[in-house]
């Protein structure tokens, strides 16, 4: 009985001393960097049964144990945009992020999204961004998006075409294997047509490759 006594008053002093997590960040435009005044919504996930909501360019909660949360900034003529938090991301008990904001009607580039090269196979770096994206999709059911395949303009016009389709069909293959459904994802390849920088360096061929995304519905 002793033993057991010991035990409960173990497990009990643990929780108390359970160290809060702050998680601090601000919502900014795109090109300005300048605040934006948004509706910030904050939930525990997948569950959703801790949240809560701020009206502003800022936020800050806290948060305990290794649940992870969604962060969802809603902005007048900005996309909608939703990041995930992981307490593992922490750095002497605080996480900062900060969240950009894209006019609406343009493309999001999935700027951490790697693919080796000259194939459609998806490096596992990217998977915590395209979890974001599926988080996104899974909190705003109405939402339905259009994946866009790029290329540079070396090599075969052919090739590039079919890769920058391989890529972007390997990209909603991963959120459809998330739980999104598959009438909710277009795909479109451009292969090297639509290049955002037309120097010959290899920091300009590294920016037209790329895979972005558009909001068809929301």
């Amino acid at each position: 009985m002793k033993h057991y006594f010991l035990l409960v008053s173990l497990v009990v002093c643990g929780f108390s001393y359970a160290q809060e997590i702050t998680v601090k960040g601000k919502a900014v435009d795109g090109l300005t960097y300048k605040g934006v005044k948004s509706k910030i919504t904050y939930k525990s996930y997948p569950t959703g049964s801790i949240s809560s909501t701020f009206n502003d360019s800022t936020f800050s909660f806290g948060i305990f144990g290794s649940s992870k949360y969604s962060v969802t900034v809603e902005a007048p003529d900005y996309i909608l945009h939703t990041i995930l938090v992981d307490p593992k991301e922490a750095v002497e008990n605080t996480i900062m992020r900060t969240i950009t904001l894209v006019p609406t009607g343009q493309t999001v580039r999935l700027s951490h999204l790697i693919f080796e090269t000259g194939k459609a196979e998806i490096n596992p770096q990217s998977f915590s961004e395209l979890d974001e994206l599926v988080a996104m999709m899974k909190i705003n059911t109405g939402i339905e998006i259009q994946l866009e395949g790029h290329t540079d303009a070396q090599g075969n016009a052919k090739a590039n075409m079919d890769l920058s389709q391989d890529r972007v069909d390997a990209v909603k293959k991963y959120i459809t294997s998330k739980g999104i459904a598959k009438d909710r994802i277009e795909t479109k390849a451009f292969g090297g047509t639509k290049p955002l920088s037309r120097e010959k360096t290899e920091d300009a061929r590294a920016l037209n490759r790329r895979v972005e995304m558009r909001i068809l519905k929301d």
